[in-house]
Formats: structure tokens, sequence, C-alpha cells
């Protein structure tokens, strides 16, 4: 089912507000240079699976926060190697949470590295699996990060999680088709080079419906 949403229809054109994504790939960042910059969020790796914990996540976060950005979490999927509860209650417990202070974007769900041997079907129960779980913990669903050709693929293009704010990856001058969940993004990752450190992303809205977004 897909959602509908005052923080990005295409009637209320705002200008997009920059930000980027982060990890242990860019043990530099220039967060307050970012910032100056106009960027105004940080996507900061935390975790993978249910092992592994970004080692730079302790650096980032905090970093980014010292700057003024508003910040959040995010979990590389590995849907063959645990249950979906099992990897959004790890997330959860490494940085992954969330909370109505205006200053935390929920935690992103990072789908992109192939289907993992998983029919579509088993592949949107993990993902609700996740989310659900994600979701009893926070009060909100988690962001999904994708493209539009992993949706398609691993998903049969599933349109029934209009519920979970899209983060969409594609390297392009325009975000081309959605995934047939969302009739809007709410992120963009337009480009892998950011000049301040990691990739480029843009919220479409204006930084006061970004505040909005993160509280909630």
């Amino acid at each position: 089912m897909k959602a509908i949403s005052l923080l990005a229809l295409p009637s209320l054109a705002y200008a997009a507000v920059q930000g980027f994504d982060i990890s242990n790939w860019q043990p530099t960042v220039d967060y307050d240079g970012a910032y100056a910059s106009g960027a105004r969020f940080a996507m900061i790796k935390a975790t993978e699976g249910t092992t592994y914990i970004d080692p730079l996540f302790n650096t980032h976060y905090p970093g980014a926060t010292s700057a003024g950005l508003i910040r959040g979490g995010y979990h590389f999927a590995h849907p063959d190697s645990s249950s979906g509860s099992a990897q959004a209650s790890y997330f959860l417990a490494h940085g992954g949470g969330w909370s109505a202070d205006g200053l935390t974007l929920p935690g992103m769900l990072d789908l992109e590295a192939g289907c993992y041997g998983l029919s579509p079907s088993a592949m949107t129960s993990w993902i609700r699996d996740f989310g659900e779980t994600y979701k009893d913990a926070t009060g909100r669903y988690p962001m999904i990060y994708t493209t539009t050709s992993w949706w398609t693929e691993c998903t049969a293009n599933n349109a029934d999680f209009g519920d979970y704010p899209l983060v969409l990856a594609r390297w392009a001058s325009s975000p081309g088709t959605l995934p047939a969940s969302w009739d809007y993004y709410s992120f963009w990752q337009n480009s892998d080079q950011y000049a301040f450190g990691g990739d480029s992303q843009v919220w479409n809205g204006s930084e006061e419906r970004l505040r909005v977004f993160a509280s909630g």
C-alpha cells in the first residue's frame, strides 16, 4: 500500500536539503565544513548482520552531532544469516535507535547487495520482520535504502511498504522510476561522492520539514 504524505508531495516544491552518508570507508569527514556548506543531515553506518559494528560509528555519530547535523544510524542487511527480528534487535542495541528529539532520524535498513538466495516472498517477510521489530521498539518504521532494480528483482516489486520512508539510491541527474511501494522518495542518494566525505544525499523537502520528519 502506498503512503501519501505532505512531507514530499510535488505540489509542495521546496528546495532539496543536502546531506550525506558515511561509514568506516570514510575515516576523515569534515562535519563542520559540511554543515557550513548547507548540509543538515548525516546517515551513519552502525551495524551489519548480528556480528559487525562499524568501527567508526562512535567517531562519526558524535562528530555529526557536534556539527549540528540531524543524524541517524543504518544497518547493512544480511537476510541469509539471521532473522529480520534478530538483526533489528542488534541494530537497536548498537546505535540504531530513534528518539523524538528532533535531531535523530529513524534507522535505515540498507538493502542492495543481491537477493541472498531468498525468494521474493521470503525477502518481503524478512524485511517485515525487521521493520515490525524496529517499530515495536521505537514507534516508527525504519527507512528503507534500496534501488528500483534491487526492489524489483528481490521483492518482485512489492507494493506494501509505503509506511517505510524510502531512501532511493540512484547516481544520476534524476531519481527515475520509483519502486512500487512508493509514490515519492524521502531521501535520494544521488552520487557516491560528496566533497566533505561519503555519499551525497538530498532530502525531498525543506529544512523545516526535515526537522518535522526527525521529530516523528
